[in-house]
């Protein structure tokens, strides 16, 4: 599957996404059918309380779980029809992760960390211009018990967009961050978002970090509730929670 390029397209389209885990009556619906477009380039919030669904959408947007039922359109790749093997292809040449807690290699310095990535990438940056983009340039030969909360979870973020990744998606980046540090963390999200064109979703609960976004996705007991077009962003560094 080829990098996408028309900024105008959506990056994904979903139409009916359901998930049911179990079955009978201690079946969960987690997504009650989303149909939404997301477009490409975009920097995008996704926000509801915990267990709304939206950890559960962006799980199956990422290839990381399968939904029930429903379509979910990478451009023109039906992600819902993917063999295993062709979701970890998209996975590796399409997307990058980062979650609430950084999943750093202890015994490997940041560094390394980031080099995980970029032996197995297409066409990978360099480790060092990855951490030089969120401002660790100084931090190549740290271990991660060396680093603050901020510093690993933005080492995390290096090792993501190492890889050059049309999708970054962002679980809760901030959830184990104070509100100073975490500031830090969205704003080199906002910076990738310009500097490489990544699409960025970003999982929330906190409803302050909407204002940062191009558009917001609110979820409420697996539903879709609302979408809404930021007319004008907020930086980073003037959110408040």
């Amino acid at each position: 599957m080829d990098k996408p390029h028309n900024q105008k397209h959506p990056a994904y389209r979903t139409s009916g996404i359901t998930k049911v885990y179990g079955s009978g009556l201690s079946a969960v619906h987690a997504l009650r059918g989303v149909d939404v477009e997301l477009p490409l380039g975009e920097l995008i919030v996704l926000l509801g309380a915990s267990g709304s669904g939206k950890s559960t959408f962006l799980n199956i947007l990422g290839g990381l779980d399968r939904a029930t039922s429903g379509t979910a359109l990478f451009f023109d790749k039906n992600l819902t029809d993917m063999s295993d093997a062709e979701l970890t292809l998209y996975r590796r040449n399409h997307v990058g992760f980062v979650f609430q807690f950084y999943n750093l290699m202890p015994s490997l310095t940041a560094y390394e960390n980031v080099e995980l990535v970029t032996e197995i990438a297409d066409d990978p940056m360099d480790p060092e211009e990855a951490l030089a983009l969120v401002g660790l340039h100084e931090r190549l030969h740290h271990f991660p018990s060396e680093l603050s909360g901020g510093e690993q979870q933005r080492i995390a973020i290096a090792r993501a967009v190492a890889k050059r990744p049309t999708v970054l998606f962002c679980d809760e980046p901030t959830g184990a961050l104070d509100s100073e540090t975490g500031r830090n963390v969205l704003r080199v999200l906002q910076d990738m978002n310009r500097e490489i064109g990544a699409t960025v979703l970003i999982i929330t609960h906190a409803a302050a970090t909407a204002a940062m976004a191009d558009r917001v996705v609110h979820f409420s007991d697996g539903r879709l509730r609302e979408v809404v077009i930021n007319e004008e962003k907020r930086s980073a560094e003037d959110i408040e929670w």
